[in-house]
């Protein structure tokens, strides 16, 4: 990878210059620093922003993952973004698109660096058993119906974990896999194009469950959930067409697990 791509910055311009797609990433808003890239995409969705809309930042000063943990992020060290979309879901299927998303970034990974992907339930992404990365769907919902749904991802590209204490045992990056730092508008790029693959996928009416969970790192190992109804206990077999964890229990029953934390 050239030296330029490494250093090359992003924003509308570059973005556009390299873009390969049809839907995602046409019209591209950029900012410095912002609070939360998932917030400005709520907002424009809500006011009608256009399928596609890309929401891309190199620091969020609110940045969030699931159930409201903080994501840490250093100016630039980072892939932040949002991405707008109205999928053909029902609100019970939205899954599906964190499934999708998380192909994506596993496939434009593995496209630009060489690196073995893998994932964590519900919605990380893994690199040599640490996580990288993360997934977080927000949406519109009326009843059962997406009004809109906002892609949110985080990747650590070229971050030294080592720096931040709260993550430098449970977190890497590309860069630190990699031993060099590698160019964030190109994994951007490649990204965008795997989404529109996944998304025209999942706009046929398919899961992408299967080839989700063959990257999935806990099927076949015992496991503990932390669920909003208590803890769950057992082998985690497999996931179903709405990414939802299948336990064995102890006693030969099966637990449908929807929410909660592997640990």
């Amino acid at each position: 990878m050239s030296a330029r791509s490494i250093v090359e910055k992003l924003s509308p311009e570059t973005i556009k210059r390299g873009l390969s797609t049809e839907l995602l990433g046409q019209r591209a808003i950029y900012y410095d620093s912002i609070g939360s890239t998932n917030d400005v995409a709520k907002q424009l969705a809500t006011q009608g922003a256009v399928q596609g809309t890309l929401i891309i930042a190199d620091e969020q000063t609110a940045g969030r993952g699931r159930r409201g943990r903080r994501w840490i992020a250093p100016h630039g060290s980072s892939l932040l973004l949002s991405l707008i979309l109205h999928p053909a879901l029902a609100s019970s299927e939205l899954p599906r698109l964190t499934m999708a998303s998380a192909l994506a970034v596993g496939c434009a990974i593995e496209e630009t660096t060489g690196l073995a992907v893998h994932f964590k339930w519900p919605n990380d992404i893994l690199l040599e058993g640490k996580k990288a990365g993360g997934i977080l769907i927000e949406a519109g919902i009326s009843g059962e119906t997406v009004d809109y749904a906002v892609v949110g991802v985080g990747l650590n590209v070229n971050l030294d974990v080592a720096q931040i204490p709260e993550i430098a045992e449970t977190a890497t990056s590309i860069s630190m896999e990699l031993g060099g730092r590698t160019s964030r508008l190109e994994l951007l790029h490649s990204f965008l194009r795997f989404m529109e693959r996944e998304y025209q996928v999942l706009q046929q009416g398919l899961s992408p469950h299967s080839r989700w969970a063959a990257r999935l790192s806990q099927l076949g190992q015992r496991v503990e959930v932390a669920t909003p109804w208590g803890r769950e206990s057992g082998q985690a077999e497999s996931v179903d067409a709405d990414g939802a964890l299948i336990l064995r229990r102890d006693d030969g029953t099966t637990a449908r697990v929807t929410v909660g934390d592997v640990e």
